[in-house]
């Protein structure tokens, strides 16, 4: 039972996937007015998933933060402004 505490293989699934929505939606690349027309409604969308994970899956705080720490480091890795993942990390721990 204990185990199963700090098994968070599915929230690292979770974490990773919606680091890849949002990257396939906007690229680290994206011109500025893709981001300011299209960005709050890709993140609108990876926020509602999040809601969504939440309600079907029951999350502890070691799982939450293995959600937020995979969706953070990989889209620094994939170049994304740090103080931007930092705030979107932010927003979506909130959700969880």
């Amino acid at each position: 039972m204990i185990l199963n505490w700090f098994d968070a293989t599915e929230a690292k699934k979770f974490g990773s996937s919606l680091a890849r929505f949002y990257m396939e939606r906007m690229p680290p690349d994206s011109d500025e007015k893709k981001t300011r027309t299209k960005g709050p409604e890709v993140i609108g969308k990876l926020l509602q998933q999040a809601v969504r994970f939440r309600a079907e899956h029951k999350l502890n705080i070691y799982k939450k933060a293995q959600v937020g720490n995979v969706f953070k480091w990989t889209l620094k890795d994939a170049g994304y402004d740090p103080v931007f993942v930092d705030q979107l990390t932010k927003e979506l721990m909130l959700k969880l």
